[in-house]
């Protein structure tokens, strides 16, 4: 597995823009929320993903995705493990490699975990970064366990409500 560096991606609510490592995107929806931003945005020219919502919830560490796919759908919810923070109007994700997907109200899967050992083997990610994600990961794949994989019901625990764009709900 080869190595490479954290990816971190910037949304900038005051001009709709969500960069990437692949480069900007323009975005159809930014929305605060209690705990923290929501995003929506078609995904152009894929040939999976048809569009994409997520809610950035950086007192729980993960960027909880949804994907409208343009065949059958692959998962319920798409996790990013990651730290997420805010300066003014610009939000910051950095994605730790480690991602779950969950069926809701079935399963769980961790995923990458062979690029969060590469990275940190090559001094890419430090140890404290390491630990976080990896803590953040196992405590977010317990917690869904606990609440029988329903994502929903884990982050009711939070106090949190999840809504999503009617026109790409599909999970």
């Amino acid at each position: 597995m080869a190595a490479h560096p954290v990816k971190t991606e910037r949304h900038d609510t005051v001009r709709y823009e969500h960069h990437t490592n692949t480069g900007t995107r323009r975005v159809s929806i930014y929305r605060e929320t209690p705990g923290g931003l929501y995003v929506a945005r078609p995904f152009m020219n894929h040939p999976r993903i048809r569009h994409w919502q997520a809610h950035l919830l950086p007192d729980l560490g993960v960027q909880v995705c949804r994907y409208d796919f343009h065949g059958e759908r692959e998962h319920d919810y798409y996790l990013d493990v990651a730290t997420i923070t805010r300066d003014g109007h610009v939000w910051t994700v950095r994605d730790y490699y480690l991602d779950i997907t969950v069926w809701d109200g079935l399963a769980a899967n961790i995923l990458d975990t062979d690029e969060l050992n590469a990275a940190h083997d090559e001094g890419l990610l430090g140890a404290r970064e390491y630990a976080q994600a990896v803590g953040s990961a196992h405590r977010t794949l317990n917690a869904l366990a606990a609440h029988g994989y329903r994502v929903n019901d884990w982050l009711a625990g939070h106090g949190l409500t999840l809504h999503w764009d009617a026109e790409t709900a599909n999970a």
